[in-house]
């Protein structure tokens, strides 16, 4: 099974072509930095950056959405692949085929850089959200919950 998860943030904007022929196929690559779960060396970049492709409609999503920095969630296969550069030297490549992404974090949490996680909406009624993106609980309501 060729399985790949990934959650990172984009290193730059998607790059979008488009295929020759009769119905055009949009094309989107772009780079995403995931940490690393452990630093073993020391060293400071704690990071791999992996390359992505997407094509269809996944890639018109990717131009329409994607932008640098935006931390998301990728899910797809390992495909690898080689050519010979201009030089006639043999280039070795591994991509990830994107069959899925989405957004690891909401608008407003990008925008103040917080990490992770989804804030619940301003516009909602009922007791106002605290700072973690929940809901306070009224007082009395206890009898009235589903569950313990």
């Amino acid at each position: 099974m060729n399985r790949v998860i990934l959650m990172g943030r984009l290193t730059r904007d998607p790059e979008i072509r488009y295929s020759q022929g009769e119905s055009a196929t949009a094309v989107a690559r772009y780079t995403l930095a995931v940490d690393r779960r452990f630093n073993r060396n020391g060293d400071e970049n704690n990071a791999d950056f992996i390359n992505c492709v997407a094509f269809g409609r996944q890639a018109e999503f990717a131009e329409k959405y994607l932008h640098k920095g935006i931390k998301m969630l990728v899910t797809g296969r390992i495909q690898t692949g080689s050519y010979t550069n201009k030089d006639g030297v043999k280039v070795y490549t591994t991509d990830i085929v994107v069959e899925d992404h989405e957004f690891a974090e909401s608008k407003n949490a990008a925008g103040s850089g917080q990490e992770g996680g989804y804030s619940a909406p301003v516009s909602r009624p009922g007791p106002a959200p605290v700072g973690d993106g929940f809901m306070n609980i009224p007082d009395g309501i206890d009898e009235e919950l589903p569950f313990n």
